[in-house]
């Protein structure tokens, strides 16, 4: 049987390698990893995640762990959608997706959002994962240099004024 993938995939220097080995060094437990978009562990609320996922286990776990709307679990995003009001920000339910962490998130958005050469704009350095996404759709992408108050505004303003010639 003769496997057979995507253009897409067979086009690009894919570069899902990279991350799988950067990845698999920082599993090893004598190492700090800077790279990768990895949160220093010690950062985890564990406790909190526990007293969360306990809470819904029993209140709605046959609800919570069963296929249901792909946006995500309804309580959840009302939740949220609450919060963020308490922040002065109106959203509903409706206007909340949940995904599986940024790596999703970011392969939504460029899935919808980007043409093949279209133009990005990233901050350098940036998340190598979301380079990895954006390659897929085949944009052209440009770095903006990150400065110790944000981004380098001429630079960026460069970049938009040569786009938009």
């Amino acid at each position: 049987m003769k496997v057979r993938f995507s253009e897409r995939v067979m086009k690009k220097d894919y570069q899902g390698e990279c991350v799988k080995m950067m990845l698999h060094a920082a599993d090893s437990p004598d190492v700090i990893s800077f790279a990768g978009g990895l949160p220093n562990p010690i950062s985890f609320p564990i406790r909190e995640m526990k007293e969360a996922a306990e809470k819904v286990l029993s209140h709605a776990g046959v609800t919570a762990l069963q296929y249901s709307n792909s946006i995500g679990f309804l309580p959840l995003r009302k939740f949220i959608a609450k919060r963020y009001a308490e922040k002065g920000v109106m959203v509903s339910e409706d206007d909340i997706l949940i995904t599986n962490g940024s790596q999703q998130a970011l392969d939504i958005l460029a899935s919808v959002f980007l043409n093949e050469g279209d133009s990005i704009i990233v901050e350098n350095p940036t998340y190598l994962a979301a380079l990895q996404t954006f390659h897929l759709y085949s944009p052209v992408i440009h770095s903006v240099d990150l400065r110790e108050d944000g981004v380098d505004a001429k630079q960026l303003e460069t970049i938009i004024n040569k786009e938009n010639a």
